[in-house]
């Protein structure tokens, strides 16, 4: 009889919050929570954060007296420095398997069957990544993607774990009496409404949605919640993800930190949100033949005058020039900006998307002679740091249309400025 299939998924611990603490050890201890954009909900949280009671998602504002009180280090979303630990970390991980899915900023799947030292190996993978960067995970091992998240999260929830649980090495009765004390809501995949619709069924734990009838819970649930339970079973139904194909739609818009009421701070903004997809545009090797300009007011503010308008500019010949993105986003937003109002959002949408070598360009169009140069801005970008070299309307310093990120870290691992300094 063969051995059963092994996936591990690795999981980072409070990733934002642990990258923070990376160049902050002082902080190891405290209560500590990072925020959403513009300064507004907790999305990562500390242990210690979650002992005080933060729940993920909560406004800063409704927590300000729980903050001074127990003195909770409050920091800005960082995306940067949170993009760039986790490309060190996926690269670390990637040594341990023939096959690596990358499920999110934090997470991602490693094929392991054959593997006969999988906890050796999992704790392994735990050393190497936090000497390495400091940010701590937990691995869990078993014979479904399904197994696999059920067992991060007991590895993660129950110190004798020590960051490692492998539901391969349990025995039948040992794999049902761990999954009959989960609660159904923690399965891969069952949200509120999902939870509350089992529990109408009586079905309330782990152990109790894995022994259910398949064929009527398809009936009523549909063909993803017989995957969930074959998973279960330990039947891998959830297939890796294929390579990231290009994408037919790319979008960049941010909500401002402030209402902006000019135009020349919102062609700032559109001409940093066509920086920023434009050179998506390229990575992949694609043109876009359409662009969007969008603009919105705040509408949780009921005593302002509201417009929300929207322009589609078709582009004669595709392209993945900035300047030329550029010229076109910021004619659309002549056409569509009015004075009186106080926009809160902006934004820019680049659709009708080609591959570069296959594009049809217009006959009586001159060949884009800046390709080389966008090239090469690129590089540069690349070698000296995002933003290094930029069109001359792309203005972001001092902007009223930039977040609000009041307490943001330096961008520690990418910006030659802003390197972490040490003294003896």
């Amino acid at each position: 009889m063969s051995a059963p299939r092994s996936i591990a998924l690795v999981d980072c611990n409070n990733f934002y919050v642990s990258c923070e603490r990376v160049f902050r050890p002082d902080l190891q201890t405290t209560p500590l929570i990072v925020l959403s954009n513009n300064d507004g909900c907790a999305v990562s949280r500390s242990n210690e954060a979650k002992a005080l009671g933060v729940r993920m998602g909560v406004p800063l504002f409704q927590i300000r007296d729980l903050v001074q009180q127990h003195g909770i280090a409050v920091f800005s979303s960082n995306y940067v420095l949170y993009a760039d630990l986790s490309n060190r970390v996926m690269s670390l991980l990637q040594q341990y398997s023939p096959q690596q899915e990358v499920y999110s900023i934090d997470e991602t799947f490693l094929e392991m069957t054959g593997f006969t030292d999988l906890d050796a190996r999992a704790r392994s993978m735990r050393e190497h990544v936090l000497r390495d960067t400091g940010i701590p995970v937990c691995v869990g091992i078993g014979s479904s993607k399904t197994l696999a998240k059920l067992a991060n999260f007991v590895a993660k929830r129950h110190p004798r774990s020590q960051g490692v649980f492998n539901f391969n090495r349990l025995s039948i009765a040992q794999t049902d009496n761990v999954l009959s004390h989960l609660p159904v809501e923690q399965v891969w995949g069952i949200g509120r409404r999902l939870t509350a619709a089992l529990e109408a069924l009586d079905i309330q734990t782990v152990a109790q949605l894995r022994g259910a009838d398949i064929a009527s819970m398809r009936a009523r649930f549909g063909v993803v919640m017989e995957k969930t339970i074959r998973e279960l079973r330990g039947q891998s139904c959830i297939a890796a993800e294929e390579p990231q194909t290009a994408k037919k739609q790319l979008i960049n818009s941010r909500s401002f930190g402030q209402p902006v009421t000019e135009i020349a701070d919102l062609q700032a903004a559109l001409a940093h949100f066509i920086g920023n997809v434009a050179l998506k545009l390229r990575e992949q090797h694609s043109v876009a033949g359409m662009l969007q300009v969008f603009l919105h007011t705040d509408h949780f503010r009921s005593d302002r005058p509201q417009y929300f308008p929207s322009m589609a500019l078709p582009l004669i010949t595709p392209t993945a020039n900035t300047m030329r993105l550029q010229q076109a986003a910021l004619a659309g937003l002549q056409a569509i900006y009015q004075p009186g109002f106080h926009y809160k959002k902006a934004g820019v949408i680049l659709t009708d998307i080609s591959p570069a070598s296959v594009s049809q360009g217009d006959f009586f169009a001159r060949a884009d002679e800046n390709i080389a140069l966008m090239k090469t801005i690129d590089v540069l970008n690349s070698r000296f740091g995002k933003g290094t070299v930029k069109l001359s309307q792309d203005v972001t310093c001092a902007s009223p249309w930039q977040m609000r990120q009041k307490n943001k870290s330096p961008e520690y691992t990418t910006n030659w400025n802003e390197l972490p300094r040490c003294s003896a």
